[in-house]
Order: C-alpha cells, then structure tokens, then sequence
C-alpha cells in the first residue's frame, strides 16, 4: 500500500486540497503581458519609466498617456521592427544601450541622452516590445 493510500479520509482531502491550493496560487502569479520580462526588465516599470524620463515629449507612445510627441518616430508596433535608428539591429542589447546613450549608435542622432540608468532602459525595452 502506498503512503497516500494509509492516510485517512480526511488527511487525504486536506492534502488533495493544499495541492490544489498550491497550483491555483502558482497560475495566479504568472506574469501579465505587461509584465512579461525582456532583457531582464519588466514593462509595468517601463510604462512608469518611459513617462518618468518624458519620452511622450517626442515620441507618440500607445499605452502611454500624454505620449503624442512628434519630433521623435512614433513607438508602435515595436516588436516587429527590423531596425533601431536605421544602423543596428532591432534586438534587446542594442534596443537598451540605445536608451542608455543613443549617440554610442548614432552620433549624430537628435535623441538626447536623459541618463536613463541601465535597469530602466531594460523595463523601458521591455515595455516597447510588449507593444503589438
């Protein structure tokens, strides 16, 4: 007879039960499309990031209120770009050091450096690639 088996009734139903318990709490805790993780960031910080920093002041930003800016190219549709700043690939390395100092990829960009600290320019990245 199995362990299981030799338990009681009852014992039995409370341990059937903090199993289940456990599985809902873990399916409870998966992360949220705007929470998904890129490059070690998280996007709900982005999204508070990207309006801390201002970036809607150029930029027009979905999801970002106030983000109708229009000197910057607008931000949709991130994740299926092919290029950032027309000179290097559209991957996540490039995508935060870009944040972090946009003139190390373009010197003659019009992108300012805001000293945006590397963990918010991971959560910045992270909230851009969320964007569908």
């Amino acid at each position: 007879m199995s362990n299981l088996q030799q338990v009681s009734v009852p014992r039995r139903v409370r341990i059937v039960g903090v199993l289940l318990a456990s599985v809902a709490l873990a399916a409870c805790s998966r992360p949220t499309r705007n929470q998904i993780m890129h490059g070690g960031g998280d996007a709900d910080r982005g999204k508070v990031a990207i309006q801390t920093y201002g970036c809607g002041a150029c930029h027009s930003i979905p999801g970002i209120a106030g983000a109708h800016g229009q000197v910057g190219p607008p931000l949709d549709h991130w994740s299926k770009r092919v290029y950032i700043a027309g000179e290097v690939p559209n991957t996540e390395d490039f995508l935060i050091r870009w944040i972090e100092v946009p003139e190390a990829t373009e010197p003659k960009t019009a992108m300012p450096m805001l000293g945006v600290t590397e963990g918010s320019a991971r959560d910045i990245a992270a909230y851009l690639y969320s964007i569908r």
